[in-house]
């Protein structure tokens, strides 16, 4: 039987022990590939790619947004949602705010600066985006996210 591309790719002499962790470890690896070409994008403006995922979760909201609302609708679990508010804001990109009915509640706004480098990392990641999928058919775009979504009904 023909190796497949990513047991070549690992080196690996033999087949995957199932369908299941070879699908797993293609999962991973594309992530971290992707993930990394991310990160070296976001570098180049002074973020990492939580600090980039905030930013874009206000701008959509156009709202100031509770602080843990915003840790709810990240793209990757952040345990510190606070550590990563206070360098977006030492770097004066978020602004906050206590709740004056309970002040419990830190709700968190972009900045005109935020709006600004979201704007200016705009085309750079359409860009990245189209060099990591643009090969795919708008077919295959769908069909990967159904099965992704699918992939994630049983977390």
């Amino acid at each position: 039987m023909a190796k497949s591309k990513l047991q070549l790719e690992l080196k690996k002499k033999t087949g995957f022990e199932t369908l299941e962790k070879e699908a797993m470890l293609n999962l991973l690896r594309t992530g971290d590939q992707f993930q990394n070409r991310y990160g070296r994008l976001f570098r180049e403006h002074g973020l990492t790619s939580s600090q980039y995922n905030v930013l874009r979760i206000l701008r959509g909201e156009g709202k100031p947004l509770p602080s843990l609302e915003i840790a709810d609708r990240m793209i990757q679990v952040v345990p510190a949602i606070t550590g990563l508010i206070d360098r977006l804001e030492k770097q004066e990109l978020v602004s906050r705010e206590r709740c004056v009915e309970d002040r419990r509640v830190v709700y968190i706004e972009i900045t005109p600066q935020g709006l600004k480098l979201l704007k200016q990392l705009d085309k750079p990641v359409d860009d990245l985006e189209k060099s990591l999928l643009g090969h795919l058919s708008q077919k295959e775009l769908k069909e990967l996210s159904r099965l992704l979504e699918k992939a994630r009904t049983s977390v």
